[in-house]
């Protein structure tokens, strides 16, 4: 029996709507709506939006991690987001990461960072107001190192691979904000 296109997506939203409604455990053992917290809602109902802008079927393979951090010393939380599993946001390269800054209720997306690999640091050094970020790096032949990521005055680098970052070759001191073995929970 062949199940068209539009059966299976509603068959798909029933099952995960009783998912969150039933809490059920998802592959991390962690559920998925009922125990985040308000900015973590509010950080996934964003990313949500985002996923699925001009999309009418976003990828529901996608998995995130956030992490809150205070990138101005501002107070305020911003949010480092690393997509952990996605055939959307992941390539060879590495994963998407986004800076977000708090907006209201919501966020917007400060930078959009490809081809990133954890672990990902708050440096303790400084751009334009802005702490630096470390990523590993890695793709092709070049061999795996930590990449320093500066802030701009508008946006941190697109990519690793940009002339914008610059090679760590030594240990710059900071925090890790997103763990080498950061576990992502579903954006849907």
């Amino acid at each position: 029996m062949r199940m068209n296109t539009r059966c299976f997506r509603a068959m798909m939203l029933a099952v995960q709507v009783a998912a969150d409604f039933l809490a059920i455990p998802d592959s991390y053992g962690q559920t998925t709506t009922q125990h985040l917290s308000p900015s973590q809602a509010a950080v996934r109902k964003f990313l949500q939006a985002y996923d699925s802008e001009g999309d009418p079927s976003p990828d529901r393979t996608t998995y995130y991690f956030a992490a809150f951090v205070d990138l101005q010393d501002n107070g305020a939380k911003d949010v480092i987001v690393y997509f952990t599993d996605s055939r959307s946001w992941c390539g060879t390269g590495g994963c998407t990461t986004l800076v977000l800054i708090p907006v209201g209720e919501s966020y917007r997306v400060v930078s959009k960072i490809v081809t990133t690999r954890l672990p990902i640091r708050v440096l303790d050094t400084k751009s334009h107001g802005w702490h630096d970020l470390a990523v590993r790096a890695q793709w092709d032949d070049v061999p795996a190192y930590e990449a320093k990521l500066s802030f701009n005055g508008k946006s941190y680098p697109f990519s690793t691979s940009s002339s914008r970052t610059q090679r760590l070759e030594e240990r710059v001191s900071g925090k890790v904000a997103v763990p080498p073995d950061a576990q992502g929970v579903p954006l849907f």
